[in-house]
């Protein structure tokens, strides 16, 4: 073969490549043009609708609850703590059915048993409906068939019969009433299911089959513990059932501060007070979801974190030994007097530090009698915020003090104590016709005559004449109003609280009766709370400074130790105002209160002159009147028998108000006994606690028995 033929079968050979290449290259393109035009079909014929698709997966959060604060007292003893309980939760997907919780709930049933007591005819009625749609559906006439859905719901539960919502199985019951649970959950947010006492075994056996419960969790969740089971209980307060959630009446203000309508809150007390503090901040998750509502993606983008914890101003222990004060106080006088006392059934009580306005303890109890022998006490410590009670001679040091500044009297000034008369009214004086008294000595031994002649002179009287007609306005009732008020008398106090009575009705604008502001001038003609009654002498002993009653100390962050966190917060002591009037008024008071308790003739002598920590107080009785609401009868022939106090005279550290209400005898002085016991047992705790051994209520008990047979 040449040469020349070679290379021609060469060329030959060549030439088909480009031709497999073309056809390669235009295969290709034919594909490329038919995923354009299918793509191109897609978007033309099919594109709303994939992106009305897309425009359904959503970014949705949710917030789970974390423990709130715990709560110490001012030592550091804990009060209140977080109890971890097992417990179910449901996250209810978006956009679910009913039927889609029965399915869950008649699953659950297998695991758990459920009350049904909560079942009510409606879950029986709602429950048939869905086991039986076409039947209810059948049961409605052409007429009704025309109704819209609602209309026609309505008219399906009416057409239910007693025998039908009769017939359910105890396991049917059971599925109704965990359906009602969750039923009342929120989309994408964890409802605790309430079922109480939840095992161990429970909790495994459900944590083994979730893949078969969708939305169902198993966790933990907390119960608040009081360590001290009711003591001042009444103050630290409540908070609501996961079933109550957020009060209605604020649902907007709660709401608004990113809060699930099933959260628990503070319903009363410190608990309310301090809600802010106490709630923590939940767990943030978020969730993707798809156009069917069903979670696909989920993960933390807030770790939770527990509430702050508070540290009260009161002392545990002192608190216990007050309520036993009391208690053993107001059943000592309605056992030995039931008929006199018949009326008398509770006392109330409070310590405060009148230099920072901390509140140390709270006491009120009232005492039940049984005929077996049971007695029965009530915490009832809420009525020194929530009842008023008329103050008798108490309020002295105010009136004294109104005189002075105002100029009706002179420090010093002397009047004779002695019976007067004014014209219309009754014939009005002290326990007894004291002679001539000052200032000083009219505090001392509870004049009512010095506090009368203070008030004719402020309403313009200063030529008193037996038998003598007299006129106040209004303008009388203002002035003196206005200095009590700067001691809290009949104002808010300011206490960190929900709640405190209000103040007293406005004075009369005209002529007022002259006998009503006498009265009013010693304590028989306005109602005071016995937190401000406390406030008053604290103001009194704290040289006229009117410091804000306060129950909770500090705020703390809360920490993954059994210890407090750092120091968050601290109420600090707040002045509320200053007396305005001449320091040596206020001096001149202070020494007749100290007579009160340690010179002879003193109202309060033959209870306090022992005492080796130099207390200083007033004491009080005020004429006051009963409601007999089972007799519709009105009782005027009780006694409030009231006292107040602080110690020591010169460095006061604590003060005190005592209030024993509608009592037919004094033969049982309760107040006097409350406000010594109460004062020897501060002091008493805080020596031992100094010496590092504190005794325990027990022997304090012991050591009072002791006494009283040494007396």
């Amino acid at each position: 073969m040449g040469r020349g033929q070679t290379m021609g079968k060469r060329k030959k050979q060549k030439s088909h490549l480009p031709l497999r290449l073309n056809i390669l290259f235009f295969i290709i393109f034919l594909l490329f043009s038919g995923l354009i035009l299918q793509l191109g079909v897609v978007q033309i014929l099919f594109g709303m609708e994939a992106q009305e698709e897309l425009d359904r997966t959503e970014r949705v959060t949710s917030a789970t609850p974390v423990p709130r604060g715990k709560i110490y007292d001012r030592n550091g003893e804990l009060v209140v703590d977080n109890e971890a309980e097992f417990a179910i939760t449901y996250t209810p997907k978006k956009h679910v059915q009913p039927e889609d919780n029965l399915e869950i709930a008649e699953k659950l049933v297998e695991y758990i048993d459920m009350d049904t007591d909560s079942v009510t005819e409606r879950n029986k009625k709602d429950y048939w409906i869905i086991k039986n749609k076409e039947k209810a559906y059948d049961r409605l006439t052409d007429e009704e068939k025309e109704l819209n859905d609602t209309e026609q719901y309505y008219v399906m539960l009416e057409n239910i019969t007693e025998d039908e919502l009769n017939s359910f199985e105890d396991e049917e019951l059971e599925a109704m009433a965990i359906k009602r649970e969750l039923d009342q959950a929120y989309e994408l947010t964890p409802h605790f299911i309430q079922y109480e006492n939840m095992t161990k075994e429970e909790y495994a056996i459900i944590a083994e089959n979730l893949h078969e419960l969708p939305g169902i969790n198993v966790t933990t969740n907390w119960e608040r513990e009081f360590l001290h089971g009711s003591t001042f209980a009444n103050y630290i307060g409540r908070i609501t059932t996961q079933k109550q959630g957020i009060p209605q009446t604020d649902e907007q203000f709660f709401l608004a501060r990113n809060y699930s309508r099933n959260d628990r809150v503070g319903r009363s007390g410190l608990e309310k007070e301090y809600e802010a503090y106490l709630k923590g901040n939940k767990e943030v998750r978020e969730h993707i979801t798809d156009s069917s509502g069903t979670v696909v993606d989920s993960k933390v983008i807030r770790e939770g974190q527990r509430g702050k914890d508070l540290i009260l101003s009161v002392d545990m222990e002192l608190q216990k030994r007050l309520d036993q004060i009391v208690q053993e106080e107001v059943k000592e006088a309605v056992d030995e007097h039931p008929r006199e006392n018949r009326w008398f059934r509770h006392a109330v009580a409070v310590l405060m530090n009148p230099k920072t306005g901390e509140v140390l303890s709270i006491s009120g109890q009232e005492y039940d009698p049984s005929e077996d022998g049971e007695d029965q006490f009530s915490d009832v410590s809420h009525r020194a915020l929530y009842d008023t009670y008329l103050p008798g001679s108490t309020i002295k040091g105010a009136t004294v003090l109104a005189g002075l500044d105002s100029g009706v009297i002179r420090p010093g000034e002397v009047i004779v104590d002695r019976p007067i008369k004014i014209k219309n009214s009754p014939r009005k004086g002290s326990w007894m016709p004291l002679g001539p008294v000052n200032d000083i000595e009219a505090i001392k031994r509870s004049s009512n005559v010095y506090m009368f002649f203070i008030a004719m002179r402020m309403g313009g009287e200063n030529n008193y004449q037996e038998g003598k007609g007299i006129t106040y306005n209004g303008e009388a009732y203002t002035e003196m109003r206005n200095y009590f008020q700067q001691f809290g008398l009949g104002a808010k106090t300011g206490i960190d609280f929900p709640y405190e009575e209000k103040m007293p009705a406005n004075p009369p604008e005209g002529p007022g009766d002259a006998g009503e502001f006498q009265d009013m001038a010693i304590g028989q003609y306005e109602n005071y709370t016995a937190m401000q009654l406390v406030q008053y002498i604290s103001t009194i002993a704290n040289d006229g400074y009117r410091m804000k009653p306060t129950l909770v100390k500090q705020i703390h962050d809360s920490s993954n130790r059994d210890q407090l966190g750092p120091v968050y917060k601290v109420n600090e002591p707040t002045v509320l105002n200053k007396i305005e009037m001449d320091d040596s008024y206020l001096e001149r008071v202070q020494r007749g209160m100290r007579q009160v308790f340690q010179e002879s003739g003193g109202t309060g002598y033959n209870y306090f002159n022992d005492a080796d920590y130099d207390p200083a107080g007033k004491t009080g009785t005020a004429e006051a009147y009963y409601w007999d609401n089972e007799n519709q009868v009105l009782h005027t022939d009780v006694m409030n028998y009231n006292l107040v106090g602080y110690a020591p005279y010169d460095d006061p550290e604590v003060a005190f108000a005592v209030i024993a209400p509608y009592m037919g005898t004094s033969d049982h002085p309760v107040h006097h006994n409350i406000g010594r016991r109460a004062l020897d047992t501060y002091f008493d705790l805080k020596e031992s606690r100094l010496n590092g051994e504190e005794e325990s209520s027990d022997s304090e008990e012991e050591n009072d028995e002791e006494n009283d047979d040494e007396e």
